[in-house]
């Protein structure tokens, strides 16, 4: 089991996934940082300073000066604001993956076709090697 456990690790997938998962969660801190220190201030900003993540309703009934007196009052709060800073914070980041996939998938070089191995009999149309010089399925003599 030692042995299988090894191969299975040392597989070239694998080692990239583990890659792949870390440079991603590095990642993830980055574009954190970006909407959360740089994008969602300037919004709030261009929206009269407007700081989604303060919107609550208290369903007690009563009003509070902000949202952490409601919590520290002990108050059920609806924090709808959360709920849209969360979405905007979503739709930003997925718009920043898109930019660099799409940026990767632009400098990603294309493979040339592989040359063809087949070809068609030009009597049944069935498939055959390139090289055939009699069709196994009708027995035509090629040219």
């Amino acid at each position: 089991m030692l042995k299988e456990f090894k191969e299975f690790i040392s597989r070239g997938n694998v080692l990239d996934m583990a890659v792949g998962v870390i440079i991603g969660g590095a990642f993830g801190k980055i574009v954190t940082s970006l909407v959360s220190d740089l994008l969602m201030p300037l919004i709030g900003l261009l929206l009269g300073g407007l700081d989604f993540s303060q919107l609550y309703l208290a369903l007690d009934g009563n009003s509070y000066e902000s949202l952490a007196v409601a919590e520290e009052a002990g108050a059920a709060v609806f924090k709808y604001g959360a709920f849209i800073q969360n979405i905007i914070d979503f739709l930003i980041i997925a718009f920043c993956i898109f930019m660099i996939v799409k940026a990767f998938n632009k400098f990603k070089k294309e493979k040339p076709a592989a040359a063809p191995t087949t070809k068609l009999c030009s009597f049944c149309k069935s498939e055959i090697p390139l090289d055939a010089v009699r069709c196994p399925h009708c027995t035509s003599e090629l040219k």
